[in-house]
């Protein structure tokens, strides 16, 4: 039985071996957020994840959200939340709880998880070093908003986009033996802080840095076809048809445009993967099956 094991462990450890040669010195930029945040299993299971890929050369970029427990908070202080084509209006007093969550909470139980799980990380928040330079976000109405006019702008507060990302303090960073954790609050010209999705944020990063793999966890088991067959292997031309075609649509939408958005500035691949697997990016990156959809260029 012990023997058996361990051929099993030979055979996993093999088949990692050229993907391990491959992918080391390169940077995978990480979204981590929702679902695989809910248990002590997924969170542990992320956090060794990202120290395995640390451990074999790979240079990790973790880029994490915290809606849900933004909305807790609020929840607790009797504060409603609101949201508008999937953004939550945050005036002063909801960009102060965002914050203390995703700067401080958030972003220091991760840094946490990953040290118990043998690395060593570092956190971040867009404001340190100016590492995320951000303008006001501002929607105009769609189809969920009725009332509105076509020629009516949305306010959303303290919401914003990426402007530019400055490398200068990551740079130092991944070259130490650190694991960035980066919560996605930018800065404007003036000292405005936004809150920004973490998504947008992660596709940016991987951008910049020129990292070959963008991964974004989510709750499905990545991108389905009408019949309900996971898609992988994608090229742009063929999202952009599956869009056209209505395949792909609703809130799968902005993470597909985050996706293709990276792998069209320069990024090699983009990955849509299950974050209710456990170990779901090491299988990923280091088996020939994957468990998600694989989107690159051509």
């Amino acid at each position: 039985m012990e023997q058996t094991r361990a051929g099993d462990i030979a055979r996993v450890l093999i088949e990692a071996l050229p993907y391990i040669q491959r992918f080391s010195g390169k940077t995978v930029v990480i979204k981590y957020g929702g679902n695989a945040m809910d248990s002590e299993e997924l969170q542990n299971s992320f956090a060794r994840d990202i120290v395995m890929m640390k451990a074999v050369g790979m240079r990790p970029v973790v880029v994490h959200g915290g809606g849900p427990q933004i909305g807790d908070l609020l929840a607790r202080l009797g504060k409603e939340s609101k949201f508008i084509q999937g953004m939550r209006v945050t005036d002063n007093e909801t960009m102060d709880v965002v914050q203390m969550v995703l700067g401080g909470l958030v972003n220091k139980q991760i840094v946490n998880l990953i040290h118990r799980n043998g690395g060593r990380a570092i956190g971040l928040t867009g404001k340190d070093g100016e590492l995320i330079r951000a303008r006001k976000m501002l929607l105009t109405p769609g189809a969920d908003d009725p009332a509105l006019k076509v020629s009516e702008i949305i306010d959303l507060g303290h919401v914003g986009e990426v402007q530019g990302i400055d490398t200068r303090v990551l740079d130092m960073v991944l070259n130490s033996d650190f694991i960035p954790v980066i919560a996605p609050i930018g800065v404007d010209d003036q000292g405005q802080s936004y809150n920004i999705n973490a998504d947008l944020v992660a596709g940016k990063m991987a951008e910049v840095l020129r990292a070959e793999k963008l991964i974004l966890l989510t709750n499905v088991a990545g991108l389905k076809d009408k019949q309900g067959k996971i898609l992988t292997g994608l090229s742009a031309e063929r999202v952009q048809e599956l869009i056209a075609d209505g395949t792909i649509f609703g809130g799968m939408l902005p993470k597909i445009d985050c996706a293709l958005s990276a792998v069209q500035n320069g990024v090699s691949s983009s990955h849509i993967i299950d974050g209710r697997v456990a170990h779901a990016v090491l299988l990923e990156i280091l088996t020939d099956r994957g468990i998600g959809t694989l989107i690159t260029r051509k």
